[in-house]
Order: C-alpha cells, then sequence, then structure tokens
C-alpha cells in the first residue's frame, strides 16, 4: 500500500490495536507500517497512562509548520501559551509577519512578547508595506518606541518614520479601551494609545 494512501486512511490518533482493526492486518504488519511513516515524518509518538504509545498520523505532521508564536517565542523574554495552533505549512513566517500578526491579535500579551522582535527586524520595507495594508502604521511606530525604552533595537529607517507619523489629529487604540499611565510623550508623537505601562515591561529588563 503507498504511504499517501496508509496516512489518508490512519489519519488521526492510533494505536497498533487500531491499526490493526483498520486496516484488517497482523500486529506485525501494523508495526511495520508505523515504522514506514514515521520514517517518512508522517508520524509523533506520544506514551498513554497506560504505557501504551498512541501515533498521531497526519500529512501536516511531515509539513513541520512554524506559526507565528513560534517565532515570538524563540526570540521573546515574555513566553505565550498557545491555546490554538496556527501553523503556516510549506513556509516560515518571517519576523515582519509575525509583529503585524501580533497587533492584530489585539491581545496584551502578545503584542508584549512581540516587542522582541524589534531587535531582528530587518526589511523594513516589508514591514511597511504589511502595516500599510492593515492600517496600523501608526501602531507599529508607537511599539517600536515603545520597545527603544527598553532593549537595543535596530534604527527605524528616517522613510518608514516620516510615512508613518499621523498625518491628522484623530488618535487610535492599540487595544480598545486600553490607555497607559506612562508613556505619554510616546503617545502624543503617534496619537496611539498605549495599551501598558513600565511595569509591564519588566520581564526585558532582565
Amino acid at each position: 500500500m503507498k504511504l499517501q494512501d496508509l496516512v489518508q486512511k490512519l489519519n488521526g490518533i492510533q494505536t497498533v490495536k487500531t491499526i490493526m482493526r483498520t486496516l484488517g492486518i497482523s500486529r506485525q504488519k501494523a508495526i511495520y507500517y508505523i515504522y514506514r511513516l514515521r520514517k517518512k515524518g508522517y508520524v509523533k509518538t506520544r506514551q498513554l497512562s497506560n504505557h501504551a504509545r498512541a501515533y498521531t498520523i497526519s500529512f501536516e505532521n511531515r509539513l513541520k509548520g512554524s506559526s507565528f508564536y513560534d517565532i515570538i517565542n524563540k526570540y521573546s523574554p515574555v513566553k505565550i501559551a498557545v491555546p490554538n495552533i496556527y501553523k503556516i505549512y510549506g513556509s516560515t513566517p518571517c519576523l515582519e509577519e509575525a509583529l503585524i500578526y501580533a497587533i492584530k491579535t489585539q491581545s496584551l500579551r502578545v503584542i508584549l512578547a512581540a516587542l522582541a522582535l524589534f531587535r531582528r527586524i530587518d526589511d523594513w520595507n516589508r514591514l511597511y508595506r504589511l502595516a500599510k495594508n492593515n492600517h496600523i502604521e501608526q501602531q507599529v511606530g508607537a511599539l517600536y518606541s515603545i520597545a527603544r525604552t527598553v532593549m537595543r533595537v535596530r534604527r527605524m529607517p528616517l522613510r518608514f518614520r516620516n510615512n508613518a507619523l499621523p498625518k491628522d489629529k484623530v488618535w487610535h487604540f492599540i487595544i480598545p479601551g486600553l490607555r497607559s499611565d506612562d508613556f505619554k510623550s510616546i503617545e502624543q508623537i503617534w496619537r496611539i494609545y498605549i495599551p501598558f505601562n513600565k511595569k509591564d515591561l519588566e520581564a526585558y529588563k532582565i
């Protein structure tokens, strides 16, 4: 039987017994199929409480996708517990995409963790395009200014700054309804309400 057909028939969580039953084969043959699938990367194994082994079989296992949360957690001292895994298969998300995604979550902890990405952003043209397409140029600029207060970051190009600065007197939130007791000067420059205070940034001072 072809591996692709095996994956399709066994997709999900299996044990040796369920594989035997599903395919109508012997235990020895079931173990052999698991071996073949694992060798090609289709299987993830974990041990159950009764010491039996469970096998998660899927095409996605072989693709080895990465998520925006993976990227953020890799570089940030503020770690994110992810309830729902959202992976991008076939490619690794870039830092610029991960930063924009974090801002759009409107999650305080995710945005706080994503500040660390400013230390490694090097494609400012891409970041500006993404920010403009999502109408959050000012939010990116304000968060960059916050990042500069607690860590060494790569310099924002003057062109990015000039294009991102507000052109009117309208104020915006990063997280609706949340305002900072600190960072008033940064808020004035970008006309953006900052959602966290200096105390929230203590993890970056370690």
